[in-house]
């Protein structure tokens, strides 16, 4: 018969594609429950006020003339809605398509199901594939991850944002409009099901059964697969746990979906008590929480509280006498296990022989420590019991005191055999590459052994005083004969043969008295020992390998093992070096990544790599949380560091007085800082022991890693320094401007100083991170502030700035600004304002036009120089161009409304030109046109004024900025300025000409030079501000 799985099985490639596009749904759908938009989640009383008329739950389904009637008649909800419209159509179309891939997955799966029932593939029935091995296994998959979905999705999105995310998308996009859209019945699996996943929430009634049956499914289907997860091992997963005591254990994968697919039959649940007892009796005798799905954990005590059956049958295992015998039972199993373990890590305990002699006793130490791992991790997880649920309390209580539960020791025991694994697994993997070579190198040497012996007996070796003697001569170099003849393919015959040929040996030492002659004994027992050896080898087999990964799996600790950062962090703080022992744990975890990977490898499915793109990202993500500490303790020594160096070290001047020697020495304070680079420089050794690793199929490099760390926590300490730092009160007299830029330019440099200190001891490149993240910080925050003035925004996971690995904080805002640096512009533009103060252009100065007081001059751009450096000035100056478009907008709207709308003053502006025309004369009556025109038109002078005046002191401002910005690249920069310089001369110079004669050479549409070079030019402050063409 043809295999199930084979290409050109019809049958088995379906299910098979079928069941691998499940696994990619499900990766996607938690890949995108980290983006959806806050605001659909309207929980902020600004966004309720702001968006309640345009985002909408299914309630606009019994009315949509309604609501868009609604919006039709406000300009400004048409404008907003437009504008919602840009910003989250692409997210929606995301959201939606991974929603409608749920839906089309579940009626392949009918389909499917439908085409077999009516014989569409020869020879296949319902019957005959579950009959198959794979078959069987692909079926309850196919089940079992479109319940795993349907929870998925309802854990991880609330029903209300999934409403309005559909809604939204229903209005915004032309779906609606195809003939050949679902997006009703998408509605329909999708809307809200009541059920909310924040703790104490109330499950709402029937769920998730009625969930489940939205879409309904095969009953016989159901059945049947439900028959097999009952009474089948269907992965053999018993051989790999031979103590009936690790069944529960061994069947755990088959038990979660089980569970998932039993909702889909609640009467099961409800009714049958004999089937519910034979259920908990071979999958839950002793255990209650569950992982469901890469590291969802079930209670079942809560899941199955409304199933009268279910709950009579779980009774058995929640008995206290039950969980007080499982739990000791764990709790002496870690007690033993533990100097078990470090006695078999103990530094070359682990040989070759050691290994090959003990294969079954090291099996079951590790299967030993994983079950007791998994047990007590699952069972003491935090996020198995509601802490609302009195009972659910008292079992997790008991759980706890009678296991002795210590956090910390579980997780000293998972890391020692996450450790223990490793090196037992490498090394498997060396010998059985290695196999066959020893193997036929053993042979060779006993033969050649035999050989020898063969040639003392035949007394021509005149050395060996050994007599003649033909028979031995004859029988030992048939034994060689014999050695050389055995078949390493046929490893069963050969092990039976060396076994004979062994004993042979021992009863010819015995009856011919060889004992006598040393050399003879010698020659025998290294034959034997050779041949021992060939035996040994014979039994290294790729099964144990395959019982170790099936053994070592973690997959349910993908989530729980969160609740382990802060004891790794901790044991990593004491002792940089435990870095090492937490690779192999990590490599553990990543073992994880086979399950949701298998069936889309198989299959050779496109989605593999964004699949095991997704799960390695998480897990590297996870990787990098935990070594987060080491930076942050580096930079915990380097708060101290800066400490010492800014207040307490002096800085010795280039002459000395020999008697003031003693008092710049500061021995104290130099050996503190020695102290504390030390620290610093052996949190780096310890993450640099840790080598590249293989994460999933991400590579992580410790050395990245480390730098990754300083960028992340550098970053979180600079945008908080500049948060805190730039907060102006408008009250104040004199402004805090100055103080506060000279204060923060202070913080700045201690940074940079401190920066510049260390960067030798943690080997990396200090000055071009410090540039690399400080420009990050300041363009990111320009650009968040710009957003306020875009229609289109730029979202975070658009931006060019943010990073997931090096995330740039976002901060609340404290007034109209969203960032630091809008806070800076305005608070400039406060004390700068055209109707308090007047600008001398001679001077560069703003005088107060009450008090003539000075109120400041150019020194405030050298300050922000200082402080945010050149990315600063030049953010400055691109939102101060976003701020004079918006008010040319502004002015543009009122020109609109106010006088092109208006006859009368049109009018009046129409005999106004034909009064002064021609444009070059002299006006007759001149005083008495002018006056007349403008005490018609007295009501537009004010916002005209306005907007003159706003856009005037920006414009100087800018130039203020430029000039600024051309002093300080002249002075750090003298080449690249002159260089820019004439490059920008001769561009110029060469497009004027093409200007005067077109065949001269221009930069065409495609050549980006201009577009380039105009970058570099701002920067520089090489550019007028008043030339500048603003696109309104």
């Amino acid at each position: 018969m043809v295999d199930f799985l084979a290409e050109n099985n019809l049958c088995g490639q379906a299910i098979l594609r079928i069941v691998s596009r499940g696994n990619a749904i499900i990766a996607e759908l938690l890949r995108l429950s980290e983006f959806i938009p806050a605001v659909f989640r309207l929980k902020d009383k600004s966004d309720q006020q702001k968006y309640g008329d345009i985002i909408c739950d299914f309630s606009y389904f019994k009315g949509p003339e309604y609501y868009e009637s609604k919006l039709e008649a406000k300009p400004e909800l048409q404008d907003l809605d437009e504008e919602f419209r840009e910003n989250n159509i692409e997210i929606l179309t995301r959201f939606y398509l991974a929603f409608e891939s749920v839906h089309k997955y579940v009626v392949d799966l009918i389909r499917y199901l439908d085409d077999l029932n009516e014989g569409v593939y020869i020879q296949q029935t319902l019957e005959t594939v579950l009959l198959n091995e794979d078959g069987k296994q692909l079926l309850c998959e196919a089940l079992y991850l479109y319940g795993v979905m349907l929870l998925v999705i309802d854990q991880k999105m609330e029903g209300e944002v999934r409403e309005r995310m559909l809604v939204s998308y229903y209005r915004y996009s032309a779906a609606r409009s195809s003939a050949d859209s679902n997006l009703d019945d998408i509605c329909k699996l999708l809307r809200s099901t009541g059920y909310s996943s924040h703790p104490g929430a109330k499950r709402p009634p029937n769920y998730p059964e009625s969930y489940f049956q939205r879409v309904p499914i095969s009953p016989t289907f159901i059945s049947m697969v439900i028959g097999r997860l009952r009474s089948d091992d269907i992965y053999n997963q018993v051989s790999a746990y031979p103590l009936p005591e690790h069944r529960s254990t061994a069947l755990a994968t088959q038990a979660a979906m089980l569970c998932v697919c039993l909702y889909f039959t609640p009467s099961i649940l409800h009714t049958q008590q004999a089937k519910m007892r034979e259920i908990v009796d071979k999958y839950f005798p002793d255990n209650w929480v569950i992982s469901i799905y890469m590291g969802i954990t079930v209670n079942l005590m809560e899941a199955w509280e409304p199933y009268k059956a279910a709950k009579t049958a779980l009774n058995y295992t929640l008995d206290t006498a039950n969980i007080k015998e499982q739990a000791g039972r764990y709790a002496a199993s870690v007690e033993s296990l533990r100097p078990q373990v470090q006695q078999l890590l103990k530094e070359g305990f682990l040989r070759e022989e050691i290994i090959l002699d003990n294969i079954p006793k090291l099996l079951n130490c590790l299967r030993d420590c994983n079950v007791a791992i998994r047990w007590l991790m699952l069972h003491t997880a935090e996020s198995a019991y509601d802490p609302n649920n009195k009972r659910l309390r008292q079992i997790k209580d008991q759980v706890i005191n009678d296991s002795k539960y210590n956090p910390k020791i579980l997780f000293q025991l998972l890391l020692d055999t996450a450790q223990f694994e490793f090196i037992l697994k490498e090394m498997f993997k060396q010998m059985l590459a290695e196999k066959q070579l020893k193997w036929e190198s053993y042979k060779k040497e006993g033969s050649e052994r035999m050989m020898e012996l063969a040639e003392v007996f035949s007394g021509v070796k005149p050395l060996t005083r050994v007599e003649k003697n033909e028979n031995l001569q004859a029988w030992f170099r048939e034994i060689s004969k014999q050695i050389e003849s055995l078949n390493y393919e046929d490893s069963t015959a050969a092990g039976r043969k060396t076994v004979q040929l062994i004993q042979a040996l021992v009863e010819v030492q015995e009856f011919h008295q060889l004992e006598s002659n040393l050399q003879v004994c010698q020659f025998l027992a290294d034959t034997r020992k050779f041949l021992h050896q060939m035996i040994r080898t014979i039994n290294i087999k790729e099964e144990v390998l395959i019982t170790m990964q099936i053994v070592g799996d973690l997959s349910y600790a993908w989530q729980i093992i969160d609740s382990f950062t802060s004891i790794m962090q901790e044991s990593i703080r004491a002792n940089p070096f435990m870095v090492t022992k937490l690779r192999a744990t990590f490599l553990k975890l990543a073992s994880a990544l086979d399950l949701p990977l298998l069936r889309i490898n198989q299959v050779n499915s496109p989605d593999l790599l964004s699949v095991s793109q997704f799960y390695s990202g998480e897990l590297v993500a996870y990787v990098r949380k935990v070594l987060q500490i080491i930076p942050e303790s580096m930079f915990t020594s380097l708060a101290k560091i800066i400490k010492l160096q800014i207040h307490d070290i002096m800085e010795v001047p280039t002459r000395l007085d020999k008697d003031k020697l003693k008092d710049y020495a500061q021995l104290s304070a130099r050996y503190e800082v020695a102290k504390l680079t030390h620290a610093i420089s052996v949190f780096t050794e310890g993450i640099l022991m840790m080598k590249t690793t293989l994460v999933g199929i991400i590579k992580v490099d410790p050395k990245q890693l480390l730098e990754d760390g300083i960028r992340k926590a550098l970053v979180k300490r600079v945008a908080y320094a500049l948060h805190k730092g730039l907060i102006f009160n408008p009250k104040a007299k004199p402004s805090e401007l100055m103080p506060k830029l000279k204060e923060m330019a202070a913080t700045m440099d201690g940074f940079y100083r401190s920066f510049e200190y260390i960067q030798d001891y943690v080997s990396i490149y200090g000055l071009k991170i410090w540039q690399e993240e400080v420009s990050r910080i300041i363009n990111y925050n320009v650009e968040q502030e710009c957003n306020s003035f875009l229609r289109t925004k730029i979202q975070d996971w658009q931006s060019v700035y943010q990073s997931t690995h090096i995330p740039i904080p976002k901060y609340p805002s404290v007034d109209e600004s969203a960032t630091f640096i809008g806070r800076l512009c305005r608070e400039i533009l406060r004390i700068t304002d055209p109707k308090t103060t007047c600008y001398i252009d001679q001077l560069n100065t703003w005088y107060d036009m009450r008090t003539h007081q000075e109120v400041t001059n150019n020194r405030l751009f050298s300050e922000i120089q200082d402080t945010l450096g050149t990315f600063g000035l030049n953010g400055l100056d691109r939102l101060l161009c976003f701020m004079i478009v918006k008010e040319l907008q502004n002015f543009l709207t009122v020109l609109q409304k106010n006088i092109l709308k208006d006859k009368a003053v049109v009018d009046i502006f129409k005999a106004l030109l034909s009064a002064v025309n021609p444009v070059k004369g002299i006006v007759a009556n001149a005083s008495k046109v002018y006056v007349n025109a403008v005490a018609k038109t007295q009501k537009i002078w004010p916002a005209y004024l306005e907007a003159i005046m706003k856009v005037g002191q920006m414009q100087i401002l800018r130039q203020q900025i430029a000039n600024e910005l051309n002093y300080s690249c002249k002075f750090d920069s003298k080449h690249l300025a002159a260089a820019l310089d004439n490059l920008n001369k001769s561009l110029l110079s060469d497009i004027e000409a093409h200007y005067q004669d077109p065949s001269l050479p221009y930069p065409k549409e495609d050549n980006t030079l201009l577009y380039e070079i105009t970058a570099y030019l701002e920067a520089a402050g090489i550019q007028n501000p008043l030339n500048k063409v603003s696109r309104v």
